[in-house]
């Protein structure tokens, strides 16, 4: 006669969980390499599950691509607070860095995955539409006027430009006094870009 067998349970699946793994993995994964040197089976050996599994969730690599780069942040609480005062605040941001180091650590890998995907044709086209569709067009309107989207494209390029520059070199090599004058000088280039 057998013995009792034990009644396992099965392990409870967390489709939530799962999805949010994979673009977490995914994340980490092209800001790190080229979109494409990354292969689902590598997606799916970080996470721990089957390669179908991610196709059944997220279909082809290049949706999985596009849902990893709205996963980031879209830069988008630049259009927060007060219009008098955004040059300053910005300048402030980009100069001494954010306060929330998880909120940086999230642009800085969206920054580095449009970076690395520059390689790739198709990977390039879905960075520009993200980019244009959940950035460019509705900071555009935001500031709003006569030349919106010129102003809008040079005051991105200065914030851009030099927060890249902030993180290449772990900050600007520059005394707190220095900082203090590029903050002030960054905040009225950008107020007078907002402003027109």
């Amino acid at each position: 006669m057998p013995g009792p067998q034990a009644c396992i349970a099965p392990r409870p699946r967390n489709a939530a969980a799962t999805r949010a793994a994979i673009l977490d993995a995914a994340r980490t994964r092209f800001a790190r390499e080229s979109y494409d040197d990354v292969g689902m089976r590598d997606l799916a050996r970080d996470v721990g599950v089957d390669a179908a599994l991610i196709s059944r969730y997220f279909g082809s690599k290049e949706e999985l691509f596009s849902e990893t780069l709205d996963s980031c942040s879209s830069g988008g609480d630049l259009m927060d607070g007060d219009r008098a005062t955004w040059g300053a605040r910005v300048a402030d941001q980009v100069v001494y860095g954010k306060k929330d180091e998880q909120e940086a650590h999230n642009k800085l890998q969206g920054l580095l995955i449009m970076l690395r995907s520059v390689g790739s044709a198709r990977a390039n086209e879905l960075v520009k539409q993200s980019a244009s569709d959940r950035f460019y067009g509705p900071f555009a309107v935001w500031v709003g006027g006569s030349g919106a989207a010129v102003r809008a494209r040079l005051a991105i390029g200065l914030i851009m430009g030099l927060s890249i520059s902030r993180e290449m070199t772990g900050g600007f090599n520059l005394s707190p006094d220095e900082c203090a004058q590029l903050r002030d000088r960054l905040a009225v280039a950008l107020q007078g870009l907002l402003d027109g």
